[in-house]
């Protein structure tokens, strides 16, 4: 008959066990520490600190190790950090059983956002040496993550509009009621009632708020956190940051990363693509975007810094569909200086306009036979025939447009949602983090790169359980 196994609470040891024994060989902890020691974090932008008045402080390596430690178990709190080290027996291990507060930590944190930056390039230089990230193939995507603001509590342009108006009306109210009191009194002269001063204060704020709004030309700003953006998150349209990251297609680690307020991803390219090339020292032979990443501008300063990308064409560029009329079909002949339509009609130069902003000219051509052609309705409903406008950047356009038509591409770039988006995934929903737990975009880079480390020291620590990682 099996019998209920108790605790023995009275059982004395001869021996107290150590908290060596009660920690694996193959722990997280263990890793995190021969880590953070073959690091020199005073070379890396750790800043030394001295404790007060000659007292004892806590070093840099334990502080690291905590923070790395807690947000490899999904602690992201400083105050939850605290409290595992006092529950959480790979703390008891790593502290040699200290307990720093929570205002230790941040204070370490904040005074060293250059050093947590820089780790993450030690993490991927570590992984580099170790020959697990390939130079092949890489992936660049952006994922949207809520700001530690609340959407309820924002600003809304048209609403503060609106308030601004009714006290403008509450203050002229007051003003004649004043007028009408003082000239039945026959006063000349008078002091502004305490209501007519909070009415006056309120809307030199509101102006204040309006008018940054206008500067960074939003609708939308926040008290709380003024860096946040309204950005569209699936359904719903929250106060966010931009998180980027590049990843390796070979071991889906990631081998740059960024944060920006800009809800638009075509700003980002060859940023991200020259991150990468900073933490590796090399480029990659060919980096994947989606089609938020298109941008002539980008495609052109990429081109000129000899960057292979292969970015997601839409269909106004590349049909979806087949269209026998479509502008990727008519053909520039240099030489004569017209575009040859697919019935072999030339449209020649008939003007130029500016483009967008006027940050270029834009050539326009014009068919002429659209009364003798037969297709000519289902090319263009325009009455004085199709045009085709001609942009500065044309020619490296239809580059990227051919480069994308040949098969292996395809298929190449059918690769990049398998191997960026499920690392978004697992940040997400294996590490649990949705939510930046900071505020300000210089504080929030910081916090992601810290993220981003640590999904790839996760990684890393898969290899080194398998013998496959040594950490000198």
């Amino acid at each position: 008959m099996s019998y209920s196994i108790e605790p023995d609470y009275n059982q004395q040891y001869i021996f107290p066990p150590r908290l060596e024994d009660l920690i694996p060989l193959n722990h997280p902890a263990r890793f995190i520490r021969l880590f953070v020691d073959s690091l020199n974090l005073e070379e890396i932008g750790f800043k030394s600190s001295p404790g007060r008045d000659g007292r004892p402080h806590y070093s840099n390596s334990m502080k690291l190790k905590i923070w790395l430690y807690g947000y490899f178990r999904k602690i992201y709190s400083t105050r939850q950090l605290e409290d595992a080290c006092r529950n959480d027996i790979g703390l008891l291990w790593l502290t040699g059983m200290h307990y720093p507060d929570h205002n230790t930590l941040w204070s370490f944190f904040d005074s060293n956002r250059a050093g947590i930056k820089e780790l993450f390039k030690k993490v991927t230089e570590t992984a580099l040496k170790a020959d697990l990230i390939g130079l092949a193939l890489h992936a660049l995507d952006g994922t949207k993550i809520q700001a530690k603001v609340s959407t309820r509590t924002g600003w809304k342009k048209n609403q503060l509009s609106k308030l601004l108006k009714d006290v403008d009306s509450s203050i002229d109210e007051i003003m004649q009621k004043i007028k009408t009191m003082h000239k039945e009194e026959g006063v000349s002269s008078f002091n502004l009632p305490d209501e007519l001063q909070d009415q006056m204060e309120m809307r030199r704020r509101i102006e204040g708020i309006i008018s940054e709004m206008h500067d960074i030309n939003r609708q939308h700003l926040h008290k709380d956190d003024k860096d946040a953006r309204m950005m569209k998150r699936g359904k719903t349209c929250d106060f966010c940051y931009n998180s980027q990251a590049v990843v390796d297609g070979d071991s889906n680690l990631i081998v740059a990363e960024d944060v920006t307020n800009d809800e638009k991803d075509n700003n980002m390219l060859v940023p991200m693509v020259e991150n990468s090339t900073e933490s590796l020292g090399s480029i990659a032979e060919e980096t994947l975007a989606d089609g938020g990443y298109y941008s002539p501008e980008q495609l052109i300063e990429a081109d000129a810094k000899g960057i292979e990308v292969l970015v997601n064409l839409d269909g106004q560029i590349i049909p979806k569909k087949a269209n026998k009329f479509h502008k990727s079909n008519f053909i520039y002949d240099k030489e004569k200086n017209v575009f040859i339509c697919p019935m072999g009609k030339e449209l020649t130069f008939e003007r130029i306009k500016h483009g967008p902003k006027k940050r270029h000219d834009i050539q326009i051509y014009r068919c002429h036979h659209k009364k003798f052609c037969i297709e000519s309705g289902k090319c263009s409903r325009d009455k004085r025939g199709r045009s085709i406008e001609k942009e500065p950047y044309y020619e490296l356009l239809k580059r990227q447009i051919q480069k994308q038509m040949k098969p292996e591409n395809k298929e190449i770039l059918a690769k990049r949602k398998t191997i960026v988006e499920p690392v978004f995934g697992i940040i997400k929903e294996v590490m649990r983090f949705k939510r930046f737990t900071i505020r300000g975009l210089e504080k929030v880079r910081v916090q992601w790169s810290l993220i981003c480390t640590i999904y790839n020291l996760r990684k890393l620590f898969k290899v080194w359980t398998e013998g496959k990682l040594v950490i000198a």
